[in-house]
């Protein structure tokens, strides 16, 4: 019999709970539409594109402008268990955003096992710092930024929740408890000490007090699914502002079109979070 590693799990069952990608069979087709549709805007904004906020290669990010330049930013941190994919795939999200009077940061990050997961996190502070030193330049209001992200950007856009200027967070599918990640064959590129797994959960620290929306989709893996119900569990119990939906229809990947079209389900929560 194999031995249990996480809440009942096996080593295989565990992996297989968090790998989306072999869990949605067109993953890869959609990853590649999300692609050709991001080098289309990028086309439209091409001199605000692998703007500098670091001294890392991957320490770049894409601004588009709505044209306010009082209007709030957006700013939109990429998944990929922080050690795939890169910002250049999700640029295609602004346009939500956009349509509805956000300007929009989209933000990279250096890769494990290049970097740290702590050293990611201060990456992303990095970032945040930087856009508000650059607010007048580019054009935003400095103290009012929502931040956003899917999967591993989930959990980075709620660990810099506390960031002088953010004002709330909208988590895509996001992860909370970093233990099960520690278990599993994500962690070989990670290598996530038992310090990091307590110190960087978000569900296991001290919860600030801003609003954040946990959004998750009924056909996603079930661990990924319990992750986001668990966290929004936790913080409504501490009576911390937010809200929880489960999108039906959706799975890991297709989730982020609600984001995209300016009447998707993602871009009303940004918009009821915003007060627009």
């Amino acid at each position: 019999m194999s031995e249990l590693v996480y809440r009942g799990f096996t080593q295989a069952e565990l992996d297989a709970g968090y790998d989306n990608s072999n869990a949605v069979a067109d993953s890869a087709l959609l990853l590649k539409a999300f692609d050709n549709r991001s080098d289309m805007i990028a086309k439209e904004f091409v001199e605000f594109m692998h703007l500098t906020y670091g001294n890392g290669t991957r320490n770049r990010f894409d601004y588009f402008s709505c044209g306010n330049r009082k209007a709030p930013l957006f700013l939109f941190i990429h998944g990929g268990y922080w050690q795939m994919r890169c910002k250049d795939t999700f640029r295609f999200l602004a346009r939500g955003p956009l349509a509805n009077g956000f300007n929009v940061a989209n933000v990279g990050y250096t890769l494990a096992p290049e970097m740290s997961l702590t050293g990611i996190i201060y990456e992303i502070r990095l970032a945040i710092k930087v856009l508000r030193s650059r607010a007048d330049e580019l054009g935003f209001d400095a103290n009012r930024i929502y931040v956003s992200g899917w999967s591993a950007g989930g959990h980075l856009c709620v660990s810099v929740l506390d960031e002088t200027g953010v004002q709330g967070a909208l988590a895509i599918s996001g992860i909370y408890d970093l233990e099960p990640i520690s278990k599993s064959y994500l962690n070989e590129k990670l290598k996530l000490t038992s310090d990091e797994v307590i110190r960087l959960s978000p569900a296991r620290v001290p919860l600030v007090r801003k609003p954040v929306v946990i959004v998750s989709g009924s056909d996603e893996l079930p661990e990924l699914r319990r992750q986001s119900l668990e966290f929004a569990t936790l913080r409504a119990a501490e009576r911390v502002p937010g809200t929880y939906s489960l999108l039906e229809g959706h799975n890991h990947f297709s989730i982020l079109t609600e984001l995209e079209k300016t009447n998707g389900a993602l871009s009303r929560m940004l918009c009821m979070m915003a007060g627009k």
